[in-house]
């Protein structure tokens, strides 16, 4: 659960303004727990709310809540930057990425702590950070591949 109060905090720490306008990205990002949104995205769900508000306004927004940390970047290689509140202080999570509709799932379980481990203990390397995608189809997409074609999916 984010704490809205905290983020504000740090953006103030980090002698930003807390503008109506970085507040309502921060408002999206929260109602919107578990989605990964672009810019794009952004800007319409804050245009709901603030019409004037501009893209390259979101734009600055995302860019700073990603360089004070508050924010996430990620790239599913399907040429959109996409954000999520970071979560530096919960456990990894993975990423489920459907190639045909796009959809972007959580994986939640850390797949990845007995290789860091094991890493660290054969090489003395320590992993600070890591990020794996799966990219495949998902069950909507599996469904409508089944339904059309009459046979299961590989």
């Amino acid at each position: 659960m984010v704490h809205l109060s905290s983020i504000y905090r740090k953006l103030e720490e980090g002698t930003k303004r807390l503008t109506p306008q970085r507040e309502l990205v921060i408002r999206i990002f929260a109602e919107h727990p578990g989605e990964h949104l672009s810019a794009e995205e952004v800007h319409q769900l804050v245009k709901r709310r603030f019409q004037d508000i501009g893209l390259a306004t979101v734009y600055r927004s995302l860019e700073l809540l990603t360089d004070l940390d508050i924010l996430t970047r990620i790239s599913f290689d399907d040429g959109r930057a996409r954000y999520e509140f970071n979560q530096e202080e919960t456990h990894h999570h993975h990423h489920l990425v459907c190639v045909e509709c796009g959809h972007v799932d959580e994986y939640g379980e850390d797949l990845l702590d007995p290789l860091e481990a094991r890493i660290f203990n054969e090489r003395g390397f320590q992993v600070l950070d890591h990020e794996l995608k799966f990219y495949g189809l998902c069950r909507n997409c599996v469904a409508k591949r089944k339904k059309n074609s009459g046979t299961p999916p590989k």
